[in-house]
């Protein structure tokens, strides 16, 4: 056979990369390492490169390995392809490289290949050959996820900057401390900000720039595949944000890549986002739409990805996102939807929900597009989870108001309930609400900082026992008190201090508790799965309600977001006899006062109230909540039946053991270390 100097790729080879549908383009373009045939030699090994770049009048490879000289190394045009490709033997892994275009301007530009799956570190911005050698260890994790049912399991996520958790770790490091740390929260999920290569640390990774590349400033591709791994055998899922929506103008990257706008859209009216500064994807191109399906689905597929999260979805589906009249165009009908942007992501989520049962898609969509989480073939986008931002605002705005004005905007708290259950909701308190002068969710806060603490516990139940699923972003689990920024670790030496413990100690428990009683999460999404008790007391600052599991259990979550007490608290109750206190937020172990609580359990009889059969009185302490759960076995001593008539002072019942003596995550004392699994973990339920 004779010697390929293409390395064996051919036109039929990039036929669905032109149709639209190469769902694994990856495999096809960039650098792979290959072995191709001689007559003379026998087998030669070496590296393949191709790269798309239809409208070039010439392309060539340069690198270290041809001392950055492309005129040693032109590469050839692939026949009715428009990929220019060529073979360099002895060539692999660890080689860096970029491409020379002459576009059809006349003008040679250097470019990263936008197919790269290493990259180097800024500023340095060549791409790098690497081939996978993992060996991955979370086969049990997979199947567990292939037969779960996200939306009716437990999901509370932990989001992460990965540069700014403790900065200076690697994904090596960060697979021993982060898992550890998340496993000790107990929560059930991380979500990375974009982990795909970009230039300016200061985008958060919202600027990407190789779209294939795991960021190479904490190591390489499979020391990332190894952080994944060890979560997942720790029994925690990993999402990733994706950004499909713009992309920067860095000259080396993307960006008229051959002379041309070839990514993007040529009309700056369709092809550049104000907002950012940055460059629109064409949609409709049958390239870009392979390019990005294939994204979204190798992140799943190489590094076992559970779910992304999509940025800026509200970007991509309006025209006139952020536009003056005039600087944008309408769709074919007249109208401001983006219908090619519309079609994408209708084909990314069937994609990845046909290939990778028990992943999930997010969307962060900031507007009321109908059917965001709609199936696809019912019209809609086919998300598995939308995030409520409606919520997010609302319920912040309330949270930072002094408590005597609460009671004027008790609706901000309860509005949400009213469209619950018209998309698959994941409420977000995420890393856009505590930066650029929004301050943290303890600056937030009016008052003094006894005030401040129990106003953040208080939030917290609310938030964890309100229908959805939840979204903390790091930080706010132990109430950082500066805003977040990127340039700087958090504040963890304050985990250690009165106050930051109780709110760390409080996320622990809450992430416990929801765990194991499902009547939080099974029917997040049905409204059988809940029930006001009173939803009106505004001159009270008081919100109670039910959450039921389908199957007998049945919770009642009462918060109180006045500075007052709410003793002998009346509330209806659906069935009577013993409701177990299972959390006080005024609990000393999470640094409230202990004084204020129910002695462990309250006893509803048949007394009718708010539209029950049954009733009972409960104390509620100041910007404080409480959690009862009906347990109708539970005998009722006499005893019992005589304190729960008398005035309730005493301390409150304390959830789990007492203090412990250190708090992981801080940076004195010892950690609370975790004994690993002897296999992953499905999360309960």
């Amino acid at each position: 056979m004779p010697f390929d100097p293409n390395g064996g790729l051919t036109g039929w080879d990039l036929t669905g990369f032109h149709e639209g549908h190469d769902t694994e383009c990856w495999k096809r373009l960039g650098a792979h390492e290959v072995v191709v045939a001689d007559d003379e030699r026998g087998s030669v090994r070496g590296t393949r490169f191709s790269v798309w770049a239809p409208n070039a009048r010439a392309v060539r490879l340069v690198g270290d390995f041809n001392w950055w000289n492309g005129e040693q190394t032109p590469m050839q045009l692939v026949p009715g392809s428009g990929v220019w490709a060529t073979f360099v033997e002895g060539v692999g892994t660890g080689a860096l490289y970029k491409f020379e275009v002459c576009g059809a301007d006349g003008v040679w530009r250097l470019k990263a290949d936008p197919m790269a799956r290493f990259c180097e570190a800024a500023p340095h911005t060549a791409s790098i050959v690497y081939e996978s050698q993992y060996s991955w260890g979370d086969d049990d994790w997979l199947w567990y996820r292939g037969e779960g049912k996200p939306h009716a399991e437990p999901m509370s996520i932990y989001e992460v900057h990965l540069g700014s958790w403790r900065k200076g770790l690697t994904y090596v490091e960060l697979a021993s401390q982060l898992v550890e740390y998340v496993r000790w929260q107990g929560f059930t999920h991380v979500e990375f900000l974009p982990v795909a290569e970009h230039p300016f640390g200061g985008s958060w990774g919202y600027q990407v720039t190789g779209y294939f590349a795991p960021k190479s400033l904490f190591g390489s591709p499979d020391e990332f595949r190894y952080l994944v791994d060890q979560l997942h055998q720790a029994g925690i899922g990993v999402i990733v944000d994706w950004v499909p929506g713009h992309f920067p103008r860095d000259e080396w990257a993307l960006g008229r890549f051959d002379g041309t706008a070839l990514y993007e859209h040529a009309d700056p009216r369709k092809g550049e986002q104000p907002d950012w500064g940055t460059f629109v994807f064409n949609f409709g191109r049958n390239e870009v739409q392979s390019f990005l399906i294939s994204n979204a689905y190798y992140w799943l597929d190489e590094f076992h990805i559970d779910g992304l999260r999509v940025d800026a979805v509200a970007s991509m589906l309006y025209l006139d996102y952020s536009r003056e009249d005039g600087m944008w165009i309408p769709n074919e009908y007249g109208g401001n939807e983006n219908l090619e942007a519309v079609q994408l992501l209708q084909r990314v989520n069937s994609h990845v929900y046909q290939r990778k049962p028990g992943v999930v898609t997010i969307a962060e969509e900031s507007t009321s597009w109908p059917g965001v989480t709609r199936p696809v073939e019912y019209g809609g986008l086919g998300f598995g989870f939308k995030w409520n931002m409606g919520w997010m605002n609302d319920s912040l705005r309330y949270y930072g108001r002094e408590p005597i004005y609460r009671q004027h905007h008790h609706h901000e708290m309860t509005f949400a309930m009213a469209y619950a259950y018209s998309e698959n909701f994941i409420l977000p308190i995420s890393h856009d609400e505590v930066v650029h002068g929004k301050g943290s969710m303890f600056e937030r806060v009016p008052q003094d900082e006894w005030r401040k603490f129990a106003t953040m516990r208080a939030f917290y139940a609310f938030m964890w026992s309100h229908p959805g699923k939840q979204l903390l972003f790091m930080g706010t689990e132990f109430g950082q008190r500066r805003e977040f920024s990127e340039e700087r670790s958090l504040d963890w030496e304050i985990t250690n201090d009165w106050g930051h413990r109780g709110v760390q100690r409080l996320i622990k428990d809450l992430n416990a508790v929801y765990r194991d009683h499902p009547a939080l999460w099974r029917l997040d999404n049905d409204p059988a799965g809940f029930r006001w008790i009173d939803a009106d007391d505004r001159g009270g600052n008081v919100f109670s309600f039910l959450r039921f599991d389908g199957d007998g259990q049945i919770l009642a979550c009462l918060t109180n977001f006045s500075s007052e007490p709410r003793p002998d608290y009346r509330i209806g109750l659906p069935n009577e006899g013993v409701w177990t206190e299972i959390l006080n937020t005024d609990s000393d172990v999470y640094d409230g006062t202990g004084q204020i609580g129910n002695l462990g359990q309250v006893v509803a009889n048949p007394v009718p109230s708010h539209g029950f059969e049954a009733s009972a009185n409960v104390t509620i302490p100041p910007l404080g909540a409480v959690w009862l759960l009906f347990q109708p076995e539970k005998p009722l001593a006499d005893e019992a039946v005589g304190r729960l008539e008398a005035e309730l002072t005493p301390p409150a019942t304390q959830l789990g053991s007492e203090t412990e003596t250190a708090v992981a995550g801080g940076t004195t004392g010892r950690k609370a270390r975790p004994q690993r699994p002897a296999r992953p973990k499905r999360p309960r339920g």
